[in-house]
């Protein structure tokens, strides 16, 4: 057993390999001595994860993109997001990928979260932040074609969900946390955040 508490990794291999991912099977011993392989979704980029940012172009809304999922094949609506980029930071990737996907850099980004998706197969995480005091600005992005960017109110997220657009989980997680750091806000108001 290890001292964390955690399994023992006896073994690591790559089974499966894309452009993208990897599957790798890992080799379990865990403190009852039960010996089991478990499998997971690897990503093959640097490792720094992914940002997901929950833009605010103004006290009262949030802005979504529209783009193409490939993995259920049709359009979702949803937060901007992407990789961590080499030498980039949470903050500098956050910003990037605002610019590239909705036209607007921030002059302020808070951490907000760290998120993941099917943990028990991916190692994938994502990390929330906050963008606000938002300015024109675009740059270009590697995205397919042009996004279709809509504007929100963050107060109404129930309208959101009542769309057939609207499901990624990590996105309605996301909003519903910045909702409440709003809130909290609203009680202990600070004239800089805006």
């Amino acid at each position: 057993m290890s001292p964390s508490g955690k399994p023992e990794i006896g073994r690591r291999r790559r089974i499966a390999q894309s452009r993208l991912f990897a599957v790798e099977a890992l080799e379990l011993e865990f403190s009852n001595g039960e010996q089991r392989t478990f499998e997971r979704l690897t990503s093959q980029g640097n490792g720094a994860g992914a940002v997901m940012i929950v833009a605010m172009p103004d006290p009262d809304h949030v802005l979504l993109i529209q783009e193409y999922a490939a993995g259920i094949e049709d359009y979702a609506l949803t937060l901007p997001k992407g990789v961590i980029d080499p030498g980039e930071d949470i903050v500098t990737a956050a910003n990037r990928e605002l610019r590239e996907e909705c036209g607007y850099g921030a002059h302020a980004i808070e951490p907000l979260t760290e998120l993941t998706l099917a943990p028990n197969y991916m190692t994938h995480r994502i990390h929330v932040v906050m963008a606000t005091q938002l300015y024109e600005e675009r740059l270009p992005g590697d995205e397919p074609e042009p996004l279709i960017v809509e504007k929100h109110p963050i107060e109404d997220i129930t309208a959101l969900l009542a769309r057939g657009d609207f499901h990624e989980g990590r996105a309605i997680a996301a909003l519903f946390i910045a909702r409440e750091r709003l809130r909290e806000r609203q009680e202990k108001p600070d004239p800089m955040f805006w």
